[in-house]
């Protein structure tokens, strides 16, 4: 393989493990942001977490500085009093008075050589108690190198160079009283890393000779960064423990308070799921227990009610069913002889074959209503059934269009249809579903003012769809769902032209219901609309999309059209001073 193939194989190979990882990730996410969303204990405990930790944090901080800063001030005063104390003996070994005046002294015919021997013997010694000095010191002539001494592992090298300076240009102002001091990092022979080291540095002047010595002073900090090492050691233990202690405390309060509420939100899904008996146990006098009772009451009013609509619901049922059967007896009578009397009308006068026509007309609207009556009280009372046998929807479109063709001639109005090819098989209630497409062509024909109704058939692996598309007045916002309501109208003043009860669309939601399947309508007021039913092609199954879109294709591609023109200002006729728009889009003036 070329090396520039195997690169691509190999960049390939990492954008896949990559995006592996990140997918991953966000589903990790995801589901920490639901646990977190879902747990009201949670959220308790961690925002006391988050809360007490940056408390401890500051706290800590800012007691370990106090305590720090307490430290070096102490260590460095003690440290300052132990150098002018040395420097006041060094004075005095080198026979001189603080004030600066000679005075004879045997130790300085002792030391005549190098007094510096003398004086670096006494101020290195052991302390009055016995115990090793901590600190070192060097001494030195500037003027004279070979008059210098160190004590311990020090040397001249290590005197800091700022220290060094700012000690000299004090010897070079005659300020022999003048000491300075600074903390450095100084690395001492034979050390293996630095060490945190207060330098002072001071002057002994001897007027007798003229000389002046510089003294530094080498503190090394180990025994007080030890100390505030154990003392931040002890802050985060401390703190860690405080931590865990609150965060243990959140949790048995929020588990104290959560686990009744918890409780509560289970005893209101189950009753929210029907099991009306549920209650809560009552413990105590708090404001949980009195929780506890209030959705007792609530339950049990609710339940009443719930008991009352049910039986009102009954009654109800029961009466439309039995007035709509006890109806069908003296209906079938008056068809009997309303019939003979339509037979006859020819024999009639003008008046009265004109009433036997309206008598017929009216009884054949009032059987209809009747059997919609009892179709409604049949779904309510749950009696309904499906007598589901396999289909082409194709056949069933076909049928009930020529159930309403005689209709669609006396509105002028005409079909258009587009039906696939193939079959579209589907288990379904051959007769209700017939009944649901004869209801939304007549539904068409009605308020389409004669204008071509389109009937689209569609089928995909899982459903079979058809769409009935008129152009007529069309739906308002929010009557896309209030069709299906029975006896709804859009417009009460508008006068049914073809005589129908009010409850046909009702009962098509609730036969495509029963199916197990949708339907559905879009309208626009001057664009008319469009209802789409979808079925699953297996009996049970569910629905996860139509085959069929519920906004018609013309509009949908109108909205794409509007929303992608771009406008383009170009020269009217004329002496071009006004302009015309034209839009940067293919269209035809259809």
């Amino acid at each position: 393989m070329p090396p520039t193939k195997k690169k691509r194989s190999h960049r390939r190979t990492f954008r896949q493990i990559l995006g592996g990882v990140r997918r991953r990730v966000r589903r990790a996410a995801g589901r920490a942001r639901s646990v977190w969303r879902r747990s009201l204990q949670l959220q308790v405990v961690t925002s006391t977490l988050v809360i007490s930790v940056t408390v401890v944090v500051v706290l800590g901080t800012f007691l370990f500085g106090q305590i720090n800063k307490s430290v070096v001030d102490s260590r460095q005063q003690a440290s300052a009093g132990e150098a002018s104390a040395d420097r006041l003996q060094i004075a005095d070994a080198l026979a001189l008075d603080p004030s600066g005046e000679s005075k004879p002294a045997t130790s300085g015919e002792k030391g005549a050589a190098n007094p510096l021997d003398e004086v670096m013997d006494a101020i290195t010694g052991s302390g009055e108690d016995g115990s090793k000095k901590r600190y070192d010191v060097v001494i030195f002539n500037p003027t004279t190198p070979g008059q210098s001494r160190a004590s311990g592992s020090v040397v001249p090298m290590n005197v800091p160079l700022s220290t060094k300076g700012r000690l000299q240009r004090s010897v070079n102002k005659f300020d022999y009283d003048e000491t300075v001091g600074s903390i450095e990092e100084i690395k001492f022979a034979g050390a293996s890393q630095a060490r945190l080291t207060y330098v002072i540095g001071g002057i002994v002047h001897v007027p007798s000779t003229g000389l002046t010595y510089e003294i530094y002073h080498f503190f090394p900090f180990d025994a007080e960064e030890e100390l505030l090492s154990n003392v931040r050691l002890a802050i985060v233990v401390v703190g860690m423990g405080l931590v865990l202690l609150l965060a243990a405390i959140a949790y048995l309060v929020a588990r104290q308070v959560v686990t009744p509420v918890r409780l509560a939100r289970q005893a209101a899904e189950r009753l929210a799921s029907g099991k009306l008996d549920e209650r809560l146990k009552v413990r105590g006098e708090d404001d949980l227990a009195r929780l506890a009772n209030s959705f007792n009451e609530m339950a049990a009013n609710l339940t009443l009610k719930i008991h009352q609509l049910e039986e009102l619901s009954q009654v109800q049922r029961q009466f439309v069913s039995d007035v709509s059967h006890e109806l069908r007896t003296p209906l079938t009578t008056v068809r009997m002889a309303a019939d003979l009397l339509y037979d006859a009308r020819e024999d009639f006068d003008p008046m009265a074959g004109r009433s036997a026509e309206l008598m017929q007309a009216q009884l054949e609207r009032f059987e209809s209503m009747l059997a919609d009556l009892l179709e409604i009280s049949r779904y309510d009372a749950g009696a309904a059934t499906l007598d589901l046998d396999s289909v082409d929807v194709r056949d069933v479109v076909l049928r009930a269009i020529g159930d309403s063709e005689a209709l669609a001639e006396r509105h002028s109005t005409r079909f258009e249809l587009r039906l696939p090819n193939e079959p579209c098989m589907a288990e379904m209630d051959n007769r209700r579903v017939e009944r649901i497409l004869r209801n939304l062509l007549f539904n068409a024909i009605e308020h389409g003012e004669g204008r071509d109704i389109v009937v689209t058939v569609g089928a995909d692996r899982d459903a079979v769809a058809v769409a009935v598309r008129d152009h007529g007045i069309g739906l308002k916002t929010g009557e896309d769902t209030m069709v299906f309501d029975r006896f709804w109208r859009a417009d009460p003043s508008r006068a049914r032209t073809i005589g129908g009860t009010g409850l046909g669309l009702a009962i098509s939601r609730e036969d495509a219901t029963l199916h197990g399947g949708w339907l559905q309508a879009w309208g626009q007021p001057g664009e008319g609309s469009q209802f789409r039913l979808t079925l699953p092609r297996n009996a049970g199954a569910d629905l996860k999309g139509s085959p069929l879109s519920l906004v018609p294709p013309e509009i949908e591609m109108r909205r794409t059209w509007r929303g992608t023109m771009t406008p383009v200002l170009l020269p009217a006729s004329g002496d071009g001073a006004d302009y015309g728009t034209e839009f940067g889009a293919d269209y035809d003036d259809d």
